[in-house]
């Protein structure tokens, strides 16, 4: 799988082997090491490859870092997007960007180790679709960052039927035709496995270095556990319903239904006998859930409906890139 000559300005100009993602957002101070490693790592490979690295709206120097480098680094790709619209956003632009039949994700801030790239590689050309990196020995606070971790991989293995040690990492190995079948919005880059395992992938882990941050600080908050809640939710209803939607709001549409004309029986019995039903709670909770379960149930129509467009069809990205650079070498 190694061989001791480098790459090449006109093998990187067709459309290489391997590809590597990498979403960049304030990392200044990290790119030019960063590129580095990666060159160290892949250079050395049989397989063709390029460096494909999102600038996410950066604050700071990145981009301008990056227009610097794609003059000295022919594998480099530099996407610049015209503003900051999150690491899914910016992972999907460089998924959209590169061309290699092999795609490997990671983050730019060097607690991901490139020399890992390769042992990812050569796992999935072993049958898998997907290779997830796990860091088994997480330098991070073990309160703030390890034990929520934990916490979130163990709730997500069992709504999304995906047992991964590691969610979180974005140390990822994918064939490209997985890719193409998935698109991204919200926080659902972490749930790249569980969309693809809906698609059929086969999936594995393997365990990778994991380093301190060496530059700057972390970009990740507490925020960050709701939206991630909530895209769970959106990977359960996925999994379960996506091609399906009249399981669940027909079902429940019929379920109050049912119970609304059960509730309206009890009333007509008691009003043939003689009773007053004007002022009985059950009148008002008979109207409720009959006016529920027939909105309930044309929603289901709906979405059922809405299921043969949905909303890729509109061919509507979710970021506007500035511009692209391609490497040069000059």
């Amino acid at each position: 799988m190694t061989s001791s000559a480098p790459q090449t300005p006109a093998a990187a100009a067709a459309a290489p082997d391997l590809s590597v993602v990498i979403p960049i957002y304030n990392e200044e101070d990290s790119l030019a090491d960063l590129l580095k490693q990666l060159l160290t790592a892949l250079r050395p490979l049989t397989l063709s490859f390029e460096l494909v690295l999102v600038n996410d709206g950066s604050t700071d120097g990145s981009a301008r870092v990056l227009e610097e480098q794609v003059r000295q680094v022919p594998e480099l790709v530099a996407v610049l997007l015209r503003k900051n619209y999150g690491q899914t956003a910016a992972m999907a632009a460089g998924f959209d960007a590169a061309r290699g039949a092999i795609i490997v994700s990671l983050d730019g801030d060097l607690q991901n180790d490139p020399a890992d790239i390769p042992l990812l590689v050569e796992r999935l050309q072993q049958g898998y679709d997907l290779v997830s990196g796990w860091r088994h020995d997480r330098q991070d606070a073990a309160l703030m960052r390890k034990l929520p971790s934990r916490l979130a991989n163990r709730l997500i293995g069992r709504v999304t039927g995906v047992r991964l040690h590691d969610y979180g990492c974005s140390l990822k190995a994918y064939r490209r035709e997985v890719l193409e079948d998935m698109n991204l919005y919200g926080e659902l880059h972490r749930f790249l496995p569980a969309l693809a395992f809906i698609e059929g992938a086969r999936i594995t882990e393997v365990k990778v270095n994991h380093r301190a941050r060496q530059y700057g600080v972390s970009k990740y908050g507490i925020d960050r556990t709701f939206r991630v809640l909530m895209d769970l939710l959106t990977v359960w209803f996925m999994k379960r319903f996506l091609t399906r939607p009249m399981y669940v709001f027909g079902f429940g549409g019929m379920v109050a239904m049912v119970a609304a004309l059960v509730a309206a029986s009890v009333l007509l019995v008691d009003k043939l006998m003689g009773a007053d039903i004007a002022n009985r709670p059950l009148l008002s909770l008979a109207v409720v859930l009959g006016v529920c379960g027939v909105q309930l149930f044309c929603f289901g129509l709906l979405a059922e409906l809405q299921m043969r467009t949905y909303h890729e069809s509109q061919g509507r990205p979710i970021y506007r890139v500035r511009a692209t650079l391609r490497g040069s070498g000059d």
